[in-house]
C-alpha cells in the first residue's frame, strides 16, 4: 500500500475529487501519527486547491484565498463575523 494504510480513492487533478483525495491522505497521516507525511499532504492539498482554481475559477488566485482567509481570521478573533451597520 505504500505510505498510506487506508484505502484512498484517486482523484482527478483540478477537480474536487483531488481535494478529497488529499484530505483523505492527510487523515490517514493523522491516524498513523506521521507528522512529517502530514506536511507533505498539506503541500499536496495546496497544489490541489491551486489546480482547482486554475480549472474552475481562473480569475481567482491563491493570493485571493489568502486575503479572504485573513479576513475570516480577523472576524473570528474579534467575534464579528457579521458586518456591523
Amino acid at each position: 500500500m505504500g505510505y498510506h494504510i487506508a484505502e484512498i480513492k484517486k482523484g482527478k487533478f483540478g477537480d474536487i475529487s483531488k481535494l478529497q483525495e488529499e484530505l483523505d491522505e492527510l487523515k490517514d497521516c493523522e491516524d498513523q501519527q506521521n507528522k512529517i507525511m502530514a506536511l507533505v499532504e498539506l503541500s499536496d492539498l495546496y497544489g490541489a486547491i491551486k489546480g482547482y482554481l486554475v480549472k474552475h475559477i481562473p480569475s481567482m488566485t491563491m493570493e485571493d484565498l489568502r486575503i479572504m482567509s485573513e479576513a475570516t481570521e480577523r472576524a473570528f478573533k474579534d467575534g464579528t463575523r457579521i458586518p456591523r451597520n
